[in-house]
């Protein structure tokens, strides 16, 4: 299968070197200097510091370029640049099946990144969404993980799980997309929480209630928004809440450490180099979560951090010191 991978951040590269054993892939990246220093190197240097990327993948920073002979689309572009990515694709008067890499809500409307589909994209042209608890370095060096491949076109998740299936990196495919893209997107606001727990040096018991209650909130959000409950406890929910919450290579738990460690967010963002998307999903999240009279005392904590300038300390007593409930609330 032809396959163009636009966007080549480190997941982006990640899943090119990955696909590029069994398929023909072109990576693209809208920077030109960007694409001079790949070409020159066969590094992602900037992103993805030692992985080679095989002389069988196709570099380009032309959209017309890359999308000339695809048979998918994988699109791992930033959320916040998702929309306009679409945009030119059909300027282009492509309507290829797209899959999605991206996580996060849209800053001003909120939205999921199918939903952003939903709204530029030509009517009627398949949609599905990757996601699953995978750090791109491991998957570059080919270590094991697991993903689940989302659409509400059953027959297309099935056949394109199938399609990029090995097992080093199993695939399994299904239909609750707005699951997939709750877990995915939220897992990363709760990550900072863990991180400022670990910063705070409050233990190992303290991260593992965090992650627990982190996924009730994501769960009540997830089912208030149309997702299935049964998708918290697979992959997109559980999975990928335990990983980022507890790997070191977790750029959202960092950021979470640099805080409680009293660093400045623009300074933090500026050093880890990357878009992290925990600090910009925490303020839809928050917003849809009260609009929708959804109790989320992390994400609420996490948002007094990042956007209403209260001290870490503060914020974390005053989730602490809430009234207990029943632990199924």
């Amino acid at each position: 299968m032809n396959i163009a991978v636009l966007g080549a951040g480190a997941w982006g590269t990640a899943l090119a070197i990955y696909l590029s054993a069994r398929h023909r892939v072109t990576l693209w990246t809208r920077n030109t200097g960007h694409l001079a220093e790949l070409v020159a190197l066969r590094i992602n240097q900037r992103y993805l510091p030692g992985q080679y990327l095989p002389d069988s993948i196709h570099l380009t920073s032309a959209l017309s370029d890359a999308l000339e002979r695809a048979e998918l689309v994988l699109v791992v572009v930033p959320v916040a640049g998702l929309r306009v990515t679409l945009q030119q694709i059909t300027a282009l008067n492509q309507s290829l099946p797209l899959v999605l890499g991206c996580k996060g809500f849209e800053a001003g409307s909120a939205k999921l990144p199918c939903q952003v589909v939903e709204d530029v994209y030509p009517a009627g042209i398949t949609c599905g969404v990757l996601s699953g608890p995978s750090f791109a370095q491991e998957v570059a060096m080919g270590l094991p993980a697991a993903l689940t491949l989302a659409s509400d076109e059953d027959t297309f998740a099935r056949r394109i799980a199938s399609e990029i299936h090995t097992s080093i990196l199993r695939v399994y495919s299904s239909s609750d997309v707005v699951g997939v893209e709750v877990g995915g997107a939220l897992k990363n606001v709760i990550a900072i929480a863990a991180g400022i727990s670990d910063g705070l040096a409050f233990g190992n018991n303290a991260r593992a209630a965090l992650i627990t209650r982190g996924l009730a909130e994501i769960t009540r959000l997830g089912v208030a928004l149309g997702g299935h409950r049964k998708t918290f406890t697979g992959l997109t929910g559980i999975g990928d809440l335990i990983l980022t919450c507890t790997g070191d290579l977790s750029r959202n738990r960092q950021v979470g450490m640099m805080l409680a460690a009293g660093r400045q967010l623009s300074e933090i963002l500026l050093e880890i180099g990357h878009v992290t998307e925990g600090v910009y999903t925490v303020r839809e999240a928050h917003e849809i979560g009260q609009q929708l009279q959804i109790d989320m005392p992390v994400t609420q904590a996490v948002y007094s951090i990042l956007y209403e300038q209260i001290p870490v300390e503060n914020a974390i007593r005053n989730m602490l010191d809430r009234e207990p409930g029943a632990e199924t609330d």
